[in-house]
């Protein structure tokens, strides 16, 4: 067999055809005429994993079940020293899948879960699917304006989150027509997770104990009712009978795009279970594995290849809920974290901690992430001085994050990394569709089990966004890069107009889209901007109203930090 970089796929070999042998379809093989070839990234392919995997037949909520009954006391989530055994997560998430059936949650249903990284997150995420719904994770900076969209367009009529945020999702619900308000909201305070005099190691950062520990009074819900977390979970009736499996809608993460509003991204069972699996195998992952959990679980990333896959292995999950960079050097050297998924600019601020000396990472055994690169000096400084790899991934909302990630026994610095597990993937020219050399530039299009259904109710986007090539459907990225002659895959360039700034992508049409409200703007457009922390940043070029010329940039800025979620609030204005 010829190691090259000729086209061809995985997954759809023909073990019958001569000379091609009938372990073909296993190894990735393809039979072409009577040749044999192999993708060229199987020469580096971890040689413990198989390249393709058998799911598991169940839904992702048996993943939760298995794990409490095989590791009832284990604890499955650390919060500032509390911790919350896998017994007490999957009763919990029964009671309150129990209480969502009594609020009219019936199966398919689409349920709001907005929150920052808490106990309470991961516990609704799971009785959610318990009770056969759907999982609407939004953005917990999204601001009134922009919630509308998340509780019409999914037609949801439930929502959970935590009691900082209700306020703010109770004014974008009054806001709407009777008929399309929330009808019930269950909220949380951080305090029902953690005991609020905590002190020593576990202890959150000082600056966070009045947002963590005020507790708020239950928002006004116009047409609806609010109801307390303490008051969900002490609900006695039975759960409904689990009916959902690999083949139902499991959770409906949205994506912006260059146009228009965000869109819903449908994720069966199916597709976050793979990823959830092969995750959990890419990282030689166990039940002992002891997992930072940081960045945020309700992005694709953290849900995914965080919260699902340890949930999964029965692993330990040390949970924050903001990135601190100190309190995070005091949790991994103190709980001896095992893996970490991040995004690289909280390593460069964890190695620029004053106090960084005084950290252990001798426990990582796993450390890489993605959302952006990995400056070369930094992993290198990594590999130097504590023998750490960073493995890059790649990944978007629509293939459950990886569709590439690094091999961590051959990473290449400031690349994607190679197709993931049961994943085949091209580069193509974007205007003929056909596949380039080698080293040549075009867009990235992904075939494989992780990949997304469609977009809710936008059919003319789904068309849009795949490709038939080789016979098969492939999802088009929008992202170009280039792969090299080993098969490993590096971001050159961006289709579409978004901004990544530190990892949050920024999608200019929608930013525009909220800027054009405010009465002194005529014309707004918004560009990437370089940022030396932030590797880009939000910026807007503004025509001011005849009417409006002493409008400053600052009063602008201000405006857009009421209206919209800092990550998407221009840095710079220029006039």
């Amino acid at each position: 067999a010829a190691f090259h970089a000729a086209p061809g796929h995985f997954g759809d070999v023909n073990a019958g055809q001569p000379h091609c042998p009938p372990f073909a379809r296993h190894l990735g093989w393809r039979a072409k005429e009577t040749v044999c070839t192999m993708r060229p990234h199987y020469k580096f392919w971890p040689h413990r994993l198989p390249h393709s995997i058998t799911l598991p037949s169940t839904s992702l909520w048996d993943n939760l079940a298995i794990s409490a009954r095989r590791y009832p006391d284990k604890a499955a989530l650390v919060f500032f020293g509390r911790a919350l055994s896998y017994r007490a997560l999957a009763d919990g998430a029964e009671r309150l899948a129990a209480r969502l059936a009594q609020l009219g949650v019936q199966r398919g249903d689409r349920v709001v879960l907005c929150m920052q990284n808490c106990p309470q997150l991961v516990l609704a995420h799971f009785a959610i699917l318990r009770a056969n719904a759907v999982v609407v994770p939004v953005n917990p900076m999204n601001r009134a304006e922009e919630l509308k969209h998340y509780i019409t367009d999914p037609d949801t009529k439930v929502a959970i989150t935590t009691a900082d945020l209700a306020p703010e999702l109770a004014k974008a619900s009054n806001a709407l027509a009777p008929g399309e308000r929330l009808a019930h909201m269950v909220v949380t305070q951080f305090t029902d997770a953690f005991d609020a005099d905590v002190a020593g190691p576990d202890a959150p950062p000082d600056a966070w104990r009045e947002w963590l520990c005020t507790v708020h009074a239950l928002p006004v819900l116009e047409g609806g009712q609010a109801h307390a977390w303490a008051d969900a979970l002490a609900c006695t009736a039975e759960p409904p009978a689990l009916v959902v499996g690999l083949g139902d809608l499991a959770v409906l993460p949205y994506t912006s795009g260059t146009t228009g509003l965000p869109k819903g991204c449908m994720h069966l069972h199916r597709s976050i279970m793979h990823n959830a699996v092969a995750s959990s195998l890419w990282g030689t992952g166990t039940a002992d594995n002891v997992t930072l959990a940081v960045v945020p679980m309700f992005h694709i990333t953290g849900m995914v290849s965080v919260m699902h896959a340890a949930i999964y292995m029965g692993a330990t999950l040390l949970v924050m809920p903001r990135w601190d960079r100190d309190l995070a050097g005091r949790l991994i050297s103190r709980y001896k974290v095992t893996a970490w998924t991040n995004i690289p600019t909280m390593i460069i601020d964890l190695l620029a901690s004053p106090h960084f000396a005084q950290y252990d990472l001798s426990s990582l055994v796993y450390i890489g992430g993605g959302g952006a690169a990995m400056p070369q000096a930094v992993a290198q400084r990594l590999l130097d001085h504590y023998g750490l790899r960073y493995a890059e991934g790649y990944g978007l909302t629509e293939t459950a994050a990886p569709s590439h990630t690094n091999p961590p026994d051959n990473p290449k610095q400031q690349c994607l990394g190679i197709p993931f597990i049961g994943t085949d993937a091209r580069v193509i020219d974007p205007e003929t569709l056909q596949e380039v050399p080698v080293g040549e530039q075009g867009e990235i299009i992904i075939h494989g089990p992780e990949v997304f259904e469609g977009y809710w109710k936008r059919p003319d986007a789904t068309e849009s966004a795949f490709i038939e090539f080789e016979g098969k459907r492939f999802f088009r990225s929008g992202d170009l890069g280039r792969m090299d002659e080993d098969g490993y895959f590096f971001l050159t360039d961006r289709l579409k107009r978004m901004i990544n700034a530190s990892g949050f992508k920024v999608w200019p049409a929608e930013v525009e889209a909220l800027m054009f409200r405010h009465p002194a703007i005529q014309e707004a457009c918004i560009i990437a901007a370089k940022d030396s922390y932030r590797g880009e940043t939000v910026k807007a070029v503004v025509v001011l109203r005849p009417t409006h010329q002493q409008t400053t940039e600052q009063e602008i800025i201000d405006w857009c930090r009421e209206n919209m979620a800092v990550y998407k609030v221009p840095r710079i204005v220029q006039f």
